[in-house]
């Protein structure tokens, strides 16, 4: 097993399982030995090392790239990128930008990213670099004034898509086939009806993801009841189940991730400070076709979820109180940062990032 990949299963194993127990059962010796100095205890403590940003933005956007790699995007026209494990971010965004909100971030190596600003009207917008953010151009201007955009999402380097809250009735998608370029606003014929207050949160940048080639699950909230859309055509046609998170005008499903094209998890609750979010947490068994209550959620909103291919049923959660695992595909979870973080990305590798407010970037560590 890759020692990153070792490093994240084995955070949630001794969260969940107890660090003494546990900890041993996920990596091979070898790793275990490069992992702790010599004579340490055997006893670890998983968390997020934070790492110097240089900025006070409120970073909602996050892509973990690899260990030494990530990007992150937030208000002020805040891009960041690092290329060195997060002893330092660049200031990369787009020049001229200073008034917009990024939200979501897509990158494909230290290079390759797209953006989404968020925002009525032309506030929504994408841009591209393919330099590392020397350069930007601008793919995607909103050009009417009761769309609001979201969430951003990539299926591979070419294929993308962009959620606004709904127009018309019927939420709104965007699509690119060249890497972010190009946008075209798809035809709605497919997808469901929304409901009264229904909508997208631009919490974490994963109201929409996308895994594998064709599969897109879009969250939502702020009506009657939360939802989660499926699509298997990257965003054509559209299926839709309730979830058992609340739902309210502060209320609903902030994130989703998948493993697969059949297991996941969705957080969310209410991101009102001070609010209690009961039945924070939901997990799938078949796409998203139904969905079942946690039975040990987090005990607070969160709004960002993780669920490596790699970790097996091992998957991280973030939000403004607190950090938490499971080790169960999302049916217990276990609180191990206090720290406020926004959203939460791990890389193929195995390197896993944070991000939050006052520019809190961080790693996932054992000490």
């Amino acid at each position: 097993m890759n020692p990153m990949r070792a490093l994240v299963r084995k955070t949630v194993l001794a969260v969940t399982a107890g660090a003494v127990a546990a900890a041993p059962l996920a990596v091979p010796a070898a790793a275990q030995a490069r992992e702790r100095p010599a004579g340490s205890a055997s006893h670890v403590r998983p968390g997020w090392r934070l790492t110097p940003t240089g900025t006070d933005s409120r970073l909602r956007g996050l892509a973990a790239v690899g260990r030494k790699v990530a990007w992150a995007a937030g208000s002020g026209g805040t891009v960041l990128r690092t290329t060195d494990a997060g002893r330092t971010w660049r200031r990369v965004g787009p020049p001229g930008t200073e008034g917009l909100e990024f939200r979501d971030v897509e990158a494909f190596d230290a290079r390759r990213a797209v953006v989404l600003a968020i925002g009525e009207g032309d506030a929504s917008r994408v841009y591209r670099t393919s330099d590392g953010g020397r350069t930007w151009t601008l793919g995607f201007s909103n050009d009417d004034p009761r769309a609001f955009y979201d969430c951003l999402t990539f299926s591979d380097p070419r294929h993308g898509l962009a959620v606004s809250d709904p127009v018309d009735g019927r939420f709104r998608l965007i699509a690119t086939a060249d890497a972010g370029r190009t946008w075209r606003v798809l035809p709605n014929a497919g997808m469901p009806a929304a409901l009264a207050g229904e909508a997208a949160f631009a919490a974490s940048g994963q109201c929409l993801v996308a895994h594998g080639k064709r599969d897109v699950w879009l969250a939502t909230g702020g009506a009657s009841r939360s939802r989660v859309f499926h699509s298997r055509d990257r965003g054509l046609t559209w299926t839709v189940a309730d979830t058992p998170l609340p739902s309210g005008p502060s209320q609903g499903v902030f994130g989703v991730a998948f493993r697969d094209s059949r297991h996941g998890i969705a957080v969310g609750g209410d991101y009102q400070p001070g609010r209690p979010s009961p039945s924070a947490a939901a997990t799938t068994s078949d796409g998203g076709r139904t969905w079942r209550p946690a039975p040990r959620p987090p005990a607070e909103y969160r709004s960002g979820v993780v669920w490596p291919v790699y970790a097996g049923p091992a998957a991280l959660a973030v939000g403004p109180t607190g950090s938490d695992a499971t080790l169960n595909a999302g049916r217990s979870w276990t609180r191990f940062d206090t720290g406020s973080y926004d959203t939460v990305d791990c890389a193929s590798d195995g390197g896993c990032w944070a991000a939050g407010e006052h520019g809190r970037a961080a790693r996932l560590t054992l000490r």
